[in-house]
């Protein structure tokens, strides 16, 4: 295991090495604690270029430039949550990729349903952990392409863990795995699980497709049976494809589905 570390790095972090070897897998064998960068995401892709392995991981205390999806800031205050990217070396074509995050999501919902036993976590599509509805953790999939080959996938993850006051604007929308669950959170111990989950099913998803999740994803759908707005389109959630689309049921009853966007709850 290749592991580098730097000054200023919580010691829950660091235990996380000894964590992450005990369960065996691949992702997060060659694993990077930084105490600060601008973002994990554009780490991980640099190194990509210079020919770094599979499930190499890049953790961080501080972003100064974290995003998420749409261009959206994605703000932690220093030593609270986890940051982090995981470089992926997949055998599949460029269309199964949208669907990853998802399979993403599901590592990190299963490793914070761990963490906090009563908590019922959720996903919804297509990228975000909700508990209670409030957002806990979001995931950022960016690939590398050479023509119809993919070369990288970068799997950006940030999940709330100890923080325990929002801003005014995220109060309402906003939660952590310390206000969620009865037991202090371990960041360490909520890393090596959510490696854990990427190393078990990203691979399989990436080759084969949902099947193999689809169940557990269908379980976990945060957005069915609701009526919501996507890309346009209004309707009652009617759960996930096998393609990783939303499916939507229009009030006229035709079903369409959604390969992207934002989506949002509506009464109309």
């Amino acid at each position: 295991m290749k592991f580098v570390s730097r000054r200023g790095v919580g010691e829950d972090l660091e235990r996380a090495r000894e964590l992450i070897l005990a369960k065996g897998g691949e992702v997060g064998r060659e694993l990077h604690l930084l105490a600060d960068v601008e973002s994990t995401n554009d780490e991980a892709k640099r190194a990509a270029k210079s020919g770094a392995p599979h499930g190499s991981v890049w953790v961080t205390e501080v972003q100064t430039k974290g995003r998420g999806r749409l261009g959206r800031a994605w703000v932690s205050p220093p030593r609270e949550n986890l940051l982090f990217s995981v470089l992926l070396r997949l055998r599949c074509p460029p269309a199964r990729l949208p669907p990853l995050a998802l399979v993403a999501g599901l590592a990190v919902r299963d490793a914070v349903a761990r963490a906090a036993k009563k908590a019922e976590p959720k996903l919804k599509w297509p990228n975000d952990v909700l508990v209670g509805g409030r957002k806990l953790a979001g995931v950022l999939v960016e690939a590398t392409l050479s023509g119809q080959r993919v070369e990288a996938v970068v799997v950006g993850i940030g999940i709330n863990v100890h923080t325990r006051e929002f801003p005014e604007d995220l109060q309402d929308r906003a939660t952590s795995v310390a206000l969620v669950s009865d037991l202090p959170p371990d960041r360490g111990v909520l890393l090596a699980d959510v490696l854990e989950g990427l190393d078990r099913d990203m691979a399989l998803a990436a080759e084969r497709g949902l099947g193999l999740v689809h169940a557990r994803l269908t379980a976990a759908d945060a957005l069915v049976g609701t009526r919501v707005r996507a890309e346009g389109v209004v309707g009652i959630a009617r759960g996930i494809d096998l393609e990783g689309r939303l499916v939507l049921e229009r009030d006229d009853g035709v079903r369409v589905r959604v390969v992207s966007g934002e989506v949002t709850p509506t009464v109309s």
